[in-house]
């Protein structure tokens, strides 16, 4: 009779993982592509929705700072709206209402509307701009005013004053509240994966469907967003420590020590 084979390391680590493991995590490492593809799309969707958003943002927010007639209702209007309805509503009514319209259907627009990516980044990007926009004019309304003046003061144009004290200003005092807004449309582009995307969260559901499991494709969506979410906020907070240097205390020690021996008499020859 011929000797069984003894297990091979990997075969005894993918045996635990079926029979023994609360978590079929081998489920998991065989299906990295799947999660690489649902990262790729993701990461795509939300940084092209923040970096287009966030152009919008800025020049809406100077209009709902400065309170120009009419421009400032209508910005409010939007802002209002996209605001004070859910995500997954803004997403399902522009992927499944808009085809209803012929002139949409018609129009040049369609080859993009009738695609689930082209739409959930419009659904992205008109959000996302919205929430911006709110956190963008109150930080140029944070600006203090002596600064405005002093710029005046200098001559400068309300063009200049915009973007050489405004807007630099209001981007530094913006940048802890910009890194949630950045936070929560990640943890909002979930919603791409009810209109056929997939992205992280379609990747694990997909493979819950497919071997019938409960929690295994949840628990490694949920682990690769803490790390998106780690190194995002990693990343903001060397952004602050660079912009906000000025805003620091200085250990003026070392001055005053020298400062008291440069004052301190010649000795006589």
């Amino acid at each position: 009779m011929a000797e069984e084979r003894a297990p091979s390391l990997f075969e005894a680590i993918r045996e635990f993982s079926a029979d023994s493991s609360p978590l079929d995590f081998m489920v998991i490492l065989d299906h990295w592509d799947l999660f690489l593809t649902g990262i790729w799309n993701t990461l795509t969707l939300v940084v092209l929705a923040l970096v287009i958003g966030g152009a919008i943002s800025l020049p809406l927010a100077v209009i709902r700072a400065r309170k120009t007639a009419i421009a400032n209702q209508i910005v409010f209007v939007y802002v209002y709206v996209f605001r004070g309805t859910p995500l997954l509503v803004q997403l399902y009514l522009i992927y499944y209402g808009m085809g209803q319209f012929e002139a949409v259907r018609e129009s040049f627009l369609w080859p993009f509307l009738r695609d689930a990516w082209w739409c959930t980044l419009l659904a992205f990007t008109l959000n996302t701009a919205a929430y911006t926009t709110e956190i963008f004019r109150g930080a140029i309304e944070a600006v203090p005013f002596g600064e405005v003046e002093a710029a005046k003061a200098c001559g400068m144009s309300k063009m200049q004053q915009t973007t050489r004290i405004l807007l630099p200003n209001a981007l530094r005092r913006a940048l802890p509240m910009y890194s949630n807004e950045v936070i929560f449309m990640l943890h909002g582009s979930v919603v791409a994966s009810t209109v056929t995307i997939v992205d992280i969260l379609g990747a694990g559901r997909t493979i819950n469907g497919k071997y019938y499991l409960a929690y295994e494709g949840f628990i490694a969506a949920a682990v690769l967003f803490m790390i998106l979410v780690f190194f995002i906020t990693r990343a903001f907070k060397v952004w602050e420590k660079h912009w906000h240097a000025h805003l620091r205390p200085r250990d003026l020690s070392g001055e005053k020590a020298g400062a008291g021996r440069s004052a301190q008499p010649a000795p006589a020859e």
